[in-house]
Formats: C-alpha cells, structure tokens, sequence
C-alpha cells in the first residue's frame, strides 16, 4: 500500500460528502485508501459516508470516540494506516483535481509535505476577499526562535514511521496540534517541504462569531507554542498576528 489518506471526523455529515467526492475523482496509478476516524459523531455521518464511498479503492470507518478533539482521531487513523505514507486530510475541506498524485509524487520525493491551500471556492467573497490565506504560496512560519516553518493539518504528509517516532499529535492541544506536529518532526531531523501543486480548497466558517473565537484561541496557543519553543525569545502581540488574519 502506497499511501493511507485520513479522514478524522465529528458531525461532518454536512460536508463529508463532498470531500469523499472529490476524493473519488483523484486519478493515481499506486495503491492508496481512505481510513475515516470517527471522533463520536450523532447526526448521519456515517450514512453519509456510506452513500459517498463507492467511488473509493477503499473505505475504512473506524471508532475513535473515546477521547475528544482532533488530534486523537488523526492518531488512531494513523495506527490503522498501511500506507507506507500517511495524509491528513478534514472532513470540511475539498482536495483539488489532481491533488493525489501531486501528493504521491511529493511524498515520494521527501519525507514531509504540505498541501497548498486555496480559499475561494468553499467560502462566500467576503471571507475569501478579507481574510488571509496563511498557505496560498508557501509554508507558514513562526516569528520567534528557532523560526521553524509549519503547516494546517489538512493535506499534511508524512512517511508512516516517521509519524510513529515523532509520536503522532499531542491529544492534550485543543488548538494548534498541527503546528506543535510540524515543529517535533522537523526538530527530530525531517524537514518540511511546500508541494505547491496538491491543492486543498479549505473551508472556513461564515459566522463572524466563530472567526473572531477562533483568532483568539489562535493567539492563546500560539504563545503556549512559543513558550514550548520560543527559548526564551519575547513574543511581540501574538493577538494582533491573527486579528489580521
């Protein structure tokens, strides 16, 4: 098995569907499956991804209710993976056409990869007109000590064991897994490379409520990131970093 994409979902009823589609769309050559981790959904996710799926070389549902939050859905996905390389991809997002083979390649030319994100099609124009796409031309990257570049965990790719030996994602982050994810791979000597071709259509929420609660907890974990990894370098106004965003 080449490679093992996983889907961890909670509720995603709504939009599952649709990535599972454009999943079933992806043309690639080398064996690949779809491992979805269930995070304890109660709307009709699972009947989604049933009526979704045929399209798919294979499809595995897997129960990771027994702990909440993102990151340990994304782990027991990882551990039931046989690919030799593991994606991650949410369930609210849209991979582009060609992402999987843009992937696949990058994959098999490094070891950690990130997908190219794009806002415009799931998202009205006032969010894809105002807000900042973080991943539209390369990497993001932390500005504090030791300037390491990181990535959103949709559309992350990684060889299988290296996952295993960095640990996987820390289940005790509610927020910003995926950069303090980035940040133990690359210090254990793997670096991150941008795959410019394998677009993810990323999907925001249109409720300004929501954005603005997300900038916060943005800014709150990005200073528990610096305090992990800053050394001691002073933070300058971590809050206005994602105001603008």
């Amino acid at each position: 098995m080449k490679l093992s994409v996983i889907i961890p979902c909670l509720n995603a009823a709504r939009t599952i569907g649709a990535q599972l589609d454009a999943l079933s769309r992806q043309a690639w050559n080398e064996a690949w499956e779809v491992i979805v981790a269930d995070n304890g959904s109660t709307d009709e996710t699972m009947e989604v991804i049933q009526k979704h799926s045929g399209g798919l070389p294979s499809v595995e549902v897997v129960d990771a209710s027994d702990r909440a939050g993102s990151a340990h859905p994304r782990n027991v996905g990882a551990l039931l993976a046989r690919g030799e390389s593991i994606v991650f991809c949410d369930a609210d997002d849209e991979v582009g056409t060609g992402w999987l083979a843009a992937i696949g390649a990058a994959l098999d030319e490094h070891d950690f990869v990130a997908s190219r994100f794009a806002i415009e099609k799931l998202n009205p124009a006032w969010i894809s007109g105002r807000l900042k796409n973080p991943q539209a031309a390369g990497l993001q990257q932390i500005a504090y000590p030791p300037y390491l570049c990181h990535a959103g965990g949709s559309g992350l790719g990684i060889k299988r064991d290296i996952h295993r030996r960095a640990g996987g994602f820390d289940e005790s982050l509610p927020r910003l897994q995926d950069t303090d994810y980035c940040f133990r791979v690359q210090r254990l000597g793997t670096e991150l490379h941008f795959a410019a071709d394998a677009v993810v259509h990323v999907r925001y929420s249109n409720k300004p409520g929501a954005l603005f609660r997300q900038a916060r907890l943005w800014a709150e974990y990005n200073e528990l990131m610096y305090k992990r990894y800053g050394g001691g370098a002073r933070l300058a106004h971590p809050w206005a970093t994602y105001t603008q965003t």
